[in-house]
């Protein structure tokens, strides 16, 4: 009897799971240790991915915390693609409905701005985007832009103080967190992503522009929930992270 997919693919991932019927040593007998060494080392293998792509994640629970947790992850999430750089794409929401992790709410978000600095780092490049192009507009042909971002460009909004977090943990000499959640663009200028915490109402604003809504239209929307909304200080941002690409409707 054959190996099916279905049935190597769990016992792979899972060392409760007997050897799949099939897997022979060259006398007949089942390769139950050989078996177990790949196995060991694809679970090796994914779990140092994991450590790789969320060292906050990791100093924030302590290595053996995470090779738990990354046991249990692998094992829900196996990968959808051989390039291990990409691995973990689902680990956010999976810290969001991990129990024994409730009492940390803020992990999910952490590793969203992990996960977000590594696809921004993979991201295609952009052209470099003129400001003059918006100082030359009207007040009126402002009002109507909408804009596309550069791919490398992603926004987290989180109730949490996630880039102090996440400096606490990559930089020396931080400074103490903040009381309050920060909104966090992450965008890459040059070779490596940089990460810009935005002012009061620009995380709204972005994430409107981001869903196809005109300047003006989206400068609404943020005028209703925070009135002293500084547009010119979130364009400023805007521009100094290169997260702009084009701009349309003009």
């Amino acid at each position: 009897m054959g190996v099916t997919q279905t049935d190597f693919r769990s016992a792979l991932l899972d060392p409760a799971h007997a050897t799949p019927p099939g897997l022979i040593n060259p006398d007949g007998s089942t390769a139950t240790k050989r078996f177990d060494v790949y196995r060991n080392n694809v679970a090796s293998s994914l779990t140092e991915a994991l450590e790789v792509s969320f060292p906050v994640i990791r100093k924030l629970i302590g290595d053996q915390n995470f090779k738990g947790l990354a046991g249990i992850f692998l094992r829900q999430h196996p990968p959808s693609t051989p390039i291990l750089m990409f691995y973990g794409h689902e680990m956010p929401g999976f810290l969001e409905g991990f129990e024994p992790l409730a009492h940390l709410p803020y992990l999910a978000d952490v590793a969203r701005l992990e996960l977000s600095l590594r696809e921004s780092y993979h991201a295609a490049d952009a052209a470099a985007f003129d400001p003059a192009i918006l100082k030359s507009l009207s007040e009126a042909q402002l009002s109507n832009t909408r804009v596309t971002f550069a791919p490398a460009v992603r926004l987290i909004r989180s109730r949490y103080p996630i880039y102090g977090i996440w400096q606490m943990n990559m930089v020396e000499s931080a400074p103490k967190l903040t009381a309050h959640g920060e909104n966090v663009l992450v965008t890459r200028p040059e070779f490596d992503p940089i990460q810009t915490v935005l002012i009061p109402g620009a995380g709204l604003f972005v994430q409107s522009l981001m869903a196809g809504t005109s300047f003006g239209e989206s400068l609404a929307i943020v005028a209703e929930k925070v009135p002293d909304f500084n547009l010119s200080e979130a364009l400023i941002q805007l521009l100094a992270s290169a997260a702009l690409e084009t701009i349309q409707g003009t």
